[in-house]
């Protein structure tokens, strides 16, 4: 199905360019839950954290050499990256600290906050690993029945999908045992997966230009469904359709709405319970390749970044390269009444 219905839009302020953004392709955006910061991670092998002030500007703070941030208490970042190493980064003394590794790239790092806090990775070696920092082994590890590529941690609910469209659902009372493994809803290989805020269940993204709202509960299966997006009318293909990958799922923390960015260069807002479209962005100058809402909920970044989906001879020169600060307003992101 498709959403549709989506209102027309007041004219905005221009969003917010970050300054002095990496040198090559952007992976990976994080906000601190407790803290001003923004963490970018790269192609270029960096991690760049920036404090971002209330009103979009940004100053550089560290960079330390990885990729793939996820961020804790307002002084640690942990990243993961092609050298399949887990860092710890501390803001507070500017060092960087090895906590984990695999036998192949981390591809996925979340933190856990239970139990004192606990570091999940998700690895092409085909497990999940957990650790504690200051532990140089890890406390437990799951093996998956692929490459691991996204992963996502709400509450007690942690997804992770693999290659082969598999979907492991496991519930953090008990760690290291898979509650529940299905095939993706979506038909071709899966880009994105990211939990709900209720954690009770997931959008999952696929390099065809759907996603899907899936629930774990079999209870709850009424409510699954899927909707077409980021395509683009044309006469190349044999529909007339270009067909892009989600590259972003991000759920709006406070309302629960969320958003998509696609390698089209465009995002949206969508209300999954109202089945409406909230809001359209005019298509950026390159694909999406990430995006993060901040703890408040009143700033959405977003990388415009080459997102390799078509491959090296899809890097020429001349890619925009940057991060954006858009400035949330509630109409645009607050849920509408169902109809």
């Amino acid at each position: 199905m498709s959403f549709f219905g989506g209102a027309a839009q007041p004219a905005a302020q221009a969003d917010i360019e970050v300054s002095d953004p990496p040198s090559d392709s952007i992976s990976a955006l994080a906000f601190c839950p407790t803290a001003d910061y923004l963490a970018v991670g790269s192609w270029d092998n960096n991690v760049r954290i920036y404090e971002i002030s209330p009103t979009g500007q940004s100053q550089g703070k560290a960079m330390y050499s990885h990729e793939g941030p996820v961020l804790d208490d307002g002084t640690k970042i942990f990243s993961g990256g092609a050298d399949k190493a887990a860092r710890m980064f501390d803001v507070s003394t500017g060092q960087s600290t090895q906590v984990g590794a695999h036998d192949a790239p981390i591809k996925c790092v979340r933190w856990i906050d239970m139990n004192g806090g606990v570091l999940v990775t998700g690895s092409w070696d085909k497990t999940l690993k957990y650790w504690t920092p200051g532990n140089p082994n890890p406390i437990a590890s799951v093996p998956l029945p692929e490459r691991c590529y996204s992963l996502d941690v709400q509450g007690q609910l942690l997804v992770c999908a693999t290659a082969e469209r598999h979907i492991i659902t496991i519930n953090l009372g008990n760690p290291t045992a898979i509650y529940k493994k299905i095939d993706s809803p979506l038909k071709w290989q899966t880009r994105v997966i990211s939990c709900f805020p209720a954690g009770d269940g997931y959008a999952v993204g696929s390099i065809e230009g759907r996603v899907a709202i899936q629930y774990v509960e079999d209870k709850d299966a009424v409510n699954n469904f899927s909707f077409k997006c980021h395509r683009k009318e044309g006469a190349t293909t044999k529909d007339g359709t270009n067909v892009f990958a989600v590259n972003s799922i991000t759920f709006h923390q406070q309302h629960g709405t969320f958003s998509t960015a696609g390698s089209d260069g465009v995002m949206y807002f969508w209300d999954k319970d109202s089945k409406t479209r909230l809001k359209t962005f005019d298509a950026a100058p390159g694909p999406i390749s990430a995006t993060a809402f901040n703890r408040t909920g009143t700033i959405f970044a977003y990388a415009i970044s080459y997102d390799w989906s078509k491959g090296h001879s899809g890097m020429t020169a001349g890619h925009v390269n940057k991060v954006m600060l858009h400035a949330l307003k509630d109409e645009e992101i607050k849920k509408k009444p169902k109809k």
